[in-house]
């Protein structure tokens, strides 16, 4: 039980990936989670239509990367859509490490309804992105928030978005969200201030992070950056990276348990990503 334990999901890249190097750096093993197991495996990664391809990215590729800062790392491929693998992967990290001390809820669902316009909307694209964004991650959280109650210890970390907070400024397709993702975000959202609630009396932290627009690889090699960087700007991953690792680490975050906090607005006011932001940025 010395060693901390971190669990990650989406870790194959964007935030999850060096959330999950960062949290290594703190010195946590980490368990990594994602569809992609290995560089140029095809997946669906469409928004408004199915797009099956294969984008920069794998869960070898983020557990080499944690292994170099001389921590552990367990790739485990996971499917948001099935619950099964969901069961299966934290069944297999208790196995190998016995506990969770930080359960990190980044994975989304990635496919059709996510960028639709409501008319467009079907039962089976909403049934989708709820299972991917919304009952999944509870899956996760009855999984692995017990034992930590148990030892009165550990720290739960589910990133939420803006889109469930605000209008979009734009439809689809030209700078804003649709309802399918913006709704589920917002059910997501109202997670942490009741578990929070639901167990005020122990030393367990709940919190939820707004990362802000974040330059992925998959923004980038769908070529959406320019449609959302004119409206919001943006920030390389490791902003909300940083942020989510000093949540998890820094006695100094207790003030923000239950609460959303804006990861790019925080790593600002702490300086945690030296060189960020550059004059000129939206954030700076």
């Amino acid at each position: 039980m010395s060693n901390k334990v971190a669990l990650v999901t989406g870790a194959s890249r964007g935030i999850g990936k060096q959330a999950a190097i960062m949290l290594a750096a703190q010195g946590f093993d980490v368990a990594i989670t994602a569809r992609t197991m290995d560089e140029g495996e095809v997946h669906e990664h469409g928004a408004s239509s199915s797009d099956v391809c294969a984008i920069t990215g794998s869960l070898r590729t983020t557990a080499a990367e944690i292994e170099k800062l001389g921590q552990q790392a367990l790739p485990i491929r996971m499917d948001l859509l099935d619950p099964q693998s969901i069961e299966l992967a934290v069944d297999t990290v208790m196995a190998e490490w016995k506990h969770i001390d930080v359960l990190l809820n980044n994975g989304i669902y990635q496919g059709p309804g996510i960028m639709n316009r409501v008319l467009e909307l079907t039962p089976a694209m909403m049934q989708k992105v709820y299972q991917g964004n919304v009952f999944s991650q509870l899956l996760l959280v009855q999984r692995c928030l017990p034992p930590m109650l148990e030892r009165n210890s550990g720290c739960v970390i589910n990133m939420v978005s803006a889109s469930g907070m605000m209008d979009p400024p734009a439809p689809t397709g030209e700078g804003g969200w649709g309802f399918a993702y913006a709704s589920s975000k917002a059910a997501f959202l109202r997670m942490v201030g009741i578990l929070t609630v639901e167990h005020r009396d122990s030393s367990v932290q709940f919190f939820n992070v707004d990362p802000g627009f974040i330059i992925t690889e998959v923004m980038q090699e769908q070529g959406l950056t320019e449609e959302f960087t004119k409206n919001y700007g943006g920030a390389p991953p490791t902003v909300p990276a940083a942020v989510l690792a000093w949540l998890a680490t820094s006695e100094d975050a207790s003030p923000h348990k239950g609460t959303t906090v804006s990861a790019q607005s925080l790593c600002k006011k702490l300086g945690l990503v030296k060189g960020w932001p550059q004059k000129g940025d939206k954030g700076s």
